[in-house]
């Protein structure tokens, strides 16, 4: 076989450094500064990049969450492919719907996941949405009590008292020592786990 026709081999998975915020709560800004940090080379994956390359016919009132969807399922398998070839990424992403993350514990490597909890009290939100004015009033709010429902992250960063590039330095200084088993490793085992099925006596045979 030539060398142009050989695929190239992957010698191992790549990391995924995932940010999970409310919207205005700093996830790009930050991701911005990591890559100024991080040693070698990583992509910067945010999800508004993609919703900012649909085109064609406006979407009507109703139809508007299930292409939110369909696109979020897209990238969720775009973000696993270039990890699967061997890249490392950041990617900016709201775990606003429960789904989101059921679909990224399937798809995503745990053990090279890394699950970043971007917080922000509720009122900074609010202020910061006020002043951007290119989001959806209350949008945060809406996010808010959703986003970090699971629970465990394996590192918080609060952009109320750090900037971008303090939150980046955790990130970065966090990132060689991290522990085990990972939140991905932890959630997919108690939220993807089968559910283990009951003998009962008629099931077994028994009389």
């Amino acid at each position: 076989m030539t060398t142009h026709a050989r695929i190239p081999e992957t010698t191992a998975p790549g990391t995924v450094v995932l940010l999970n915020g409310t919207s205005s709560s700093g996830k790009s800004s930050i991701a911005r500064a990591l890559l100024d940090v991080l040693d070698g080379s990583w992509f910067h994956l945010p999800v508004d990049a993609f919703h900012a390359l649909r085109g064609g016919s406006p979407i009507a009132d109703e139809d508007l969450q299930a292409e939110i969807d369909r696109t979020a399922k897209g990238f969720h398998r775009a973000v696993a492919g270039m990890a699967a070839g061997g890249n490392n990424l950041v990617v900016d992403y709201p775990l606003s719907r429960r789904w989101r993350l059921l679909d990224l514990l399937d798809l995503l490597v745990p053990e090279h996941t890394v699950l970043i909890g971007v917080r922000c009290p509720l009122p900074e939100l609010e202020r910061r949405e006020r002043a951007r004015g290119d989001r959806q009033p209350g949008l945060a709010a809406m996010q808010f009590d959703q986003v970090h429902a699971h629970g465990r992250h394996d590192l918080d960063v609060d952009t109320s008292v750090l900037t971008a590039a303090e939150c980046a330095d955790r990130i970065r200084a966090f990132l060689p020592d991290r522990r085990r088993p990972t939140a991905f490793e932890e959630l997919r085992r108690t939220l993807r786990s089968p559910v283990p099925r009951i003998r009962t006596a008629d099931s077994s045979g028994s009389n």
